[in-house]
């Protein structure tokens, strides 16, 4: 039977190691918590140690340890439902922590343990993961900490991120229809300009014959295309770079995230999840005792778009009272007069979080309704620029052909 080495802790905190033989790891986890001791560590002998540290060096298949979205999700929910069981942090962690997924968000997840174990609170240890846990998330942990209502908390997060994910599915289902359209269109163009054009130029030169406009100017596109294809997909991978790497300095950022808040169809999506996720999150943090200052600072952190972080950044300094933060949004001129008068109507009754939920929802249900005004209106509209470009191509060789056929008193 083979023998493990673990570490664990007792109830009291103190570090306890030995050795044990169990059948598994999962029988040597058992038999450490039937002993009362919460595992830190458990390994199996030195040398099934070593011949598992060189397989895994040799070729690992884990992801690096990060967590996606849906994963914090999931996360939150689990240890959401094991605190409403009745188990301590440290046990339910702990619980997490052994089920060994072969995901990053195992190391992630054991190191939360250790932490909790060694002493320190929850909010501290998520701290530690920037990457994975938001402002926003080690914040609201934070308060409900405070206030003894880290269940609380951890539902309120459950439901944010439900909202997000929702949010982000939507826009993206939205996409999808038109994106393939485009790529198909654009690939079915490409491939009758590279592969049937040229075959059809062949015939033509045979027949010695003056060729319509269009049907010289489609010639003339093919060449070029074949000729310089490469170079132009080379180009057009540079200047995409290029690109991408201006968007994600300051002046790039603020004036891409600008110009989503102005292009037609486009705005309506962007601005609407921007407000409600605003709403959401703001009502949030205020709802579990966040100072109004520190709030706007991690809505702006949130929010995910560089113009109205700004905006918030410059109303975040014209609070003074830490209560009123309607004049100042309004002052912004970024957010629209509805918003900040029902902002401006929960602060006068009392009641910012009823408000808050209001505006949220409103954006809601006018994102849904932009997403199918995007999907309706772009539908035919590519339709037509794929049609158009297919169409320019059969029509230039019919008349080619209907030319070539004339000519030859068919």
């Amino acid at each position: 039977m083979p023998t493990f080495a673990y570490t664990a802790r007792s109830r009291s905190g103190g570090k306890v190691a030995g050795d044990l033989e169990a059948k598994d790891r999962r029988e040597a986890l058992a038999d450490i918590e039937r002993r009362g001791l919460i595992p830190v560590s458990v390994k199996e002998g030195v040398a099934a140690k070593a011949a598992a540290s060189k397989k895994t060096h040799r070729f690992k298949l884990t992801r690096p340890d990060r967590m996606t979205m849906r994963e914090v999700l999931i996360f939150t929910t689990e240890l959401s439902d094991l605190l409403a069981s009745g188990m301590t942090l440290g046990n339910a962690l702990n619980t997490l922590a052994n089920r060994q997924s072969g995901r990053g968000s195992d190391a992630i997840i054991g190191s939360l343990r250790t932490e909790i174990i060694r002493g320190s609170s929850l909010s501290v240890a998520m701290s530690q993961h920037p990457k994975v846990f938001t402002n926003l998330y080690v914040n609201m942990i934070r308060a409900g900490e405070a206030s003894g209502a880290l269940h609380e908390v951890l539902i309120r997060l459950v439901e944010h991120y439900e909202r997000l994910q929702d949010l982000k599915e939507k826009v993206v289902m939205a996409l999808v229809y038109p994106i393939i359209v485009v790529v198909m269109g654009v690939a079915t163009l490409i491939f009758a300009m590279v592969s049937i054009v040229p075959k059809f130029q062949t015939l033509f030169d045979g027949m010695k014959q003056a060729l319509p406009l269009p049907t010289r100017m489609l010639i003339g596109s093919s060449k070029f295309m074949t000729q310089y294809g490469l170079f132009i997909l080379g180009v057009i991978v540079v200047l995409s770079v290029a690109a991408n790497r201006w968007v994600k300095t300051t002046r790039g950022r603020i004036w891409w995230h600008g110009m989503l808040l102005r292009l037609p169809l486009i705005k309506g999506i962007v601005a609407s999840g921007i407000y409600s996720n605003f709403a959401r999150t703001l009502g949030t943090l205020l709802s579990n005792g966040v100072p109004v200052l520190q709030a706007l600072k991690i809505v702006g952190q949130t929010v995910g778009n560089a113009v109205i972080t700004r905006e918030l950044d410059n109303a975040r300094e014209r609070v003074t009272d830490g209560t009123s933060i309607s004049g100042p949004l309004a002052a912004s001129k970024v957010f629209p007069e509805m918003m900040t008068d029902m902002l401006e109507i929960g602060e006068q009754t009392g009641d910012m979080s009823s408000a808050l939920t209001h505006i949220a929802r409103r954006y809601e249900n006018e994102l849904d309704r932009n997403v199918k005004i995007l999907t309706a209106a772009l539908e035919p509209i590519l339709i037509v620029f794929v049609a158009v470009g297919v169409g320019f191509v059969a029509i230039a060789i019919l008349m080619a052909v209907f030319e070539i056929t004339n000519g030859m008193g068919v």
